[in-house]
């Protein structure tokens, strides 16, 4: 296949199948009521709680979170990639995937032979690194300083350690006869800009291979062995290695232990490899880039606690607060997220031949956990026994608030702040523009579905509505008005409104996987995951998108209304009309 596949190739493969059979052949699955359970084919169980929803064409652990389409499932259960599973998938309803060069919001991937020659060439290139380590004249420095970080062999070999000797042309040799064009799309080799010639990427350095989940080296990195900079190098993104998607160490830590209960992400190759040294072979890093959210849905699926290590400076604590905003979406039942800071001056690496694996792995104990590390952050620069104190904490803590979905360590999480506050805990929620209770309503009756999301913004209960029901958007007569709002996720509603009014007969699995390269993908699986939120009866969810839409046009003539306001003696004729025009329509909305 040359060129890329059409996004309405995809389209047509998801509505020709069906995920309860996809799934049944490789995890049988039994009926419950209108949907079918197992025990879940992603982490050990004993009582079913995986659910595949044949109207919903979508699968769902409340167990460890995993959940998806047809697509989805593919790609986790049998280790594929996008390309490798709508393959699968094609042949298995006797579809043949089209020759084309369109591509519509999909992976940025080729075919199987061309990505199946990427791997094959950077398996070579590890085989080359790691002889080059054993045999290069000049490796003894590489050796000795890989000694002098206690490093043993037997770590090395499980890492797969290796060293890229000097000169240009090294590896390009070796490689021979493969096309440099080959290794410039693997990332091995640079091209002299204008020249037409190419030089090895990686020279006179440590390397390490970075694996992905079915073990395939896909990528590397570099470690200096002088002054040179960058310290590490890392190689470019390709079809086969996408750094905000995979993580360092993970291969091995899921090969050390057959379950792992909590994975420590630390921030380079060498805090990997030296806790390994010492013992502790549960630890991860990210490639350079902060965590995301891929990052944390991929760990979540492994493991029940993450704990993010990371040193004490500034620097630190801003690369926590990413993964905090990150993972407050993902907090579901059983899950849990802990921050370790270090002193400063010390990683992970330092600190643990310093102090040793026992008081390392204290302090992994103790570590903080994200409730008290929101808390103290969002108090820093706030004195609680002041009203301005208490208002910056709130207005600071709304839009955090409206990432955590709805449950349990949502309420108790309430509960802590609203102490901390010296507030009653439903006063905070008024403040946080949140729902009463759901607790007491639990221990009672099952609350209607509805009333629990009416904690939501209204751009997240759009969105949330829209996947279950995309034919609402038909209701919004101009989406694009609303991009003129200050709400975190306009964007991606705009985007979607506009998306299903130019395919009416869209699904929701398709919508899905048309997102699923895009920015906010992850989001919006994790979001249609969260069914139990919302009631069956279609004509209530209409109302209440209907409602949701007034609410957000409301939004966005008051922020318009503000902004004219904030500038009224220098407004135009047409603008002080438009002012008074709003002033009016504001006025009668607010009386309703």
């Amino acid at each position: 296949m040359s060129g890329r596949i059409p996004q309405n190739f995809i389209d047509d493969l998801i509505n020709r199948s069906d995920i309860v059979d996809v799934i049944d052949t490789r995890v049988p699955l039994k009926k419950a009521g209108r949907e079918y359970q197992a025990c879940c084919p992603f982490h050990n169980e004993k009582t079913p709680s995986f659910t595949v929803s044949p109207t919903k064409q979508f699968y769902h652990c409340f167990g460890c979170g995993a959940h998806g389409t047809v697509i989805s499932f593919l790609m986790e259960y049998e280790n594929l990639d996008f390309v490798e599973a709508i393959k699968e998938l094609a042949s298995n309803v006797g579809m043949e995937i089209p020759k084309s060069e369109g591509f519509i919001n999909s992976a940025p991937r080729v075919d199987k032979s061309v990505t199946q020659s990427l791997y094959d060439v950077m398996a070579r290139a590890d085989q080359f690194f790691q002889q080059q380590l054993r045999q290069h004249p000049q490796a003894s420095q590489a050796v000795e300083y890989l000694k002098q970080r206690g490093l043993s062999g037997e770590i090395a070999r499980d890492f797969g350690i290796g060293y890229a000797p000097p000169g240009w042309d090294n590896l390009i040799k070796a490689l021979a006869p493969t096309p440099s064009k080959q290794l410039l799309d693997a990332g091995l080799v640079i091209e002299k800009e204008g020249q037409g010639s190419f030089y090895d990427r990686f020279r006179e350095r440590i390397m390490f291979p970075i694996r992905d989940q079915r073990g395939r080296v896909i990528a590397f990195g570099g470690r200096v062995l002088g002054d040179d900079k960058p310290k590490y190098l890392n190689s470019p993104e390709t079809d086969v290695f996408h750094k905000g998607k995979e993580l360092y160490g993970l291969f091995e830590a899921r090969q050390h232990h057959k379950q792992l209960e909590r994975i420590i992400v630390v921030e380079g190759y060498m805090d990997v490899v030296a806790l390994a040294q010492f013992g502790v072979r549960n630890a991860v890093a990210t490639l350079g880039t902060a965590v995301t959210e891929d990052h944390l849905n991929q760990l979540f699926r492994t493991c029940s606690e993450v704990i993010f290590c990371f040193d004490g400076d500034s620097a630190g604590r801003k690369a926590a607060w990413r993964g905090l905003e990150n993972g407050l979406p993902l907090m579901q039942k059983g899950r849990q997220i802990r921050f370790l800071f270090l002193p400063d001056g010390e990683d992970p690496d330092t600190y643990i031949r310093q102090h040793g694996v026992e008081r390392f792995q204290q302090q992994v104990e103790e570590a903080q956990l994200l409730s008290d590390f929101l808390i103290d952050q969002l108090s820093a620069n706030a004195d609680l026994r002041q009203v301005d104190g208490q208002s910056r904490f709130i207005e600071q803590l709304k839009p955090l608030m409206q990432l955590l979905p709805a449950g349990t360590y949502m309420e108790l999480l309430l509960d802590r702040i609203a102490s901390k506050l010296h507030l009653d805990t439903l006063r905070l929620k008024q403040f946080l523009g949140i729902a009463g209770s759901t607790m007491a309503v639990q221990r009672s009756a099952p609350m209607p579905r509805q009333a629990r999301n009416q904690r939501q913004s209204p751009v997240r209960s759009a969105i949330t509505l829209l996947l279950h029901h995309p034919a609402f958007a038909m209701k919004v007569e101009n989406p694009n008005s609303f991009r003129a709002i200050e709400l975190p996720g306009i964007t991606l509603l705009v985007d979607i409104l506009e998306n299903i009014q130019q395919q009416p007969q869209i699904t929701t699995p398709m919508l899905l996987e048309q997102w699923r390269h895009r920015e906010g993908g992850q989001h919006l699986m994790t979001l249609f995951q969260s069914d139990h939120l919302f009631s069956e009866d279609t004509e209530m969810m209409s109302d209440k998108f209907s409602g949701v839409v007034k609410e957000l046009e409301k939004v966005r003539n008051q922020q318009e209304h503000d902004r004219l306001l904030s500038r009224f003696n220098q407004l135009s004729d047409v603008e002080r009309k438009r002012y008074l025009e709003l002033t009016q329509l504001l006025k009668g909305v607010n009386q309703k």
